[in-house]
């Protein structure tokens, strides 16, 4: 593959432009990719209008959006998609009972990556997003999916700086050790004012028919010191999936 004079193939700084998409900016102006990818502008040009040509970026106006060829392409072989679908009529349920969020979060590298958020009109803020990540140790999925991913992952995790969302959150090493300890007891996470001060988050594990933990379905609530009511819809929810894995 043609690499620059830098060294980088055209298939990493191409990643490096499709990185710069977030759910907080969704549209970008070529010189923005530019800056955000680290990119000389004639380059980023020069590769957006390929991007473009292929559908994988969208022009909107002046600016550049990704486009839903992307989306079909993934579309077809995620696992995780797979997953969300087999899910998604428990989850409606469960977003029913529950009447605040409900969502799915699955294992991706060093993150929780959330395949499926329904949220209710009114209900308390919820700072995640479809397709948006979180760091393992912030959230209740993340900690579930922790607490029974490898040694080697959970070490890796241990022993880097832990950023802080709220003055609740875990950020010292040997606190969260206690802590993915005491989840892989009890099979429950709750994070109260974790990510922010108005909001518990409530997660179990989801596992596959042969026992694999493969997702983690979580709740999030006022943070009113009710969120344990959650755990048995949360429970029952994940039993479901469970039988519907094996299943499908």
């Amino acid at each position: 593959m043609a690499r620059s004079d830098s060294g980088e193939s055209v298939l990493e700084r191409i990643v490096r432009i499709l990185e710069c998409f977030t759910p907080e900016a969704p549209a970008l102006a070529v010189t923005e990719i530019a800056r955000r990818a680290d990119l000389p502008p004639a380059t980023a040009s020069r590769l957006v209008a390929e991007l473009v040509g292929h559908g994988l970026l969208v022009r909107d106006d002046r600016r550049l959006r990704v486009g839903t060829r992307l989306w079909e392409l993934a579309a077809r072989a995620s696992s995780f998609l797979s997953l969300r679908e087999t899910a998604m009529p428990v989850l409606e349920d469960l977003h029913r009972t529950i009447a605040q969020h409900a969502q799915l979060g699955v294992l991706d590298g060093d993150e929780v990556l959330f395949v499926e958020r329904l949220s209710a009109d009114h209900a308390v803020i919820n700072l995640t997003r479809i397709a948006a990540r979180l760091p393992l140790h912030a959230s209740s999925s993340g900690l579930v999916l922790l607490a029974f991913a490898s040694t080697t992952l959970q070490e890796r995790v241990l022993a880097r700086p832990l950023a802080g969302f709220t003055r609740n959150t875990i950020t010292d090493a040997g606190v969260l050790r206690a802590r993915l300890a005491e989840v892989r007891d009890r099979g429950v996470a709750l994070c109260p004012g974790y990510i922010h001060l108005d909001a518990t988050g409530v997660a179990v594990p989801v596992r596959d028919p042969g026992g694999h933990v493969v997702a983690a379905v979580s709740v999030v609530v006022p943070n009113d010191g009710e969120a344990a009511r959650t755990v048995p819809a949360l429970t029952e929810a994940a039993r479901r999936i469970r039988a519907r894995l094996g299943t499908s």
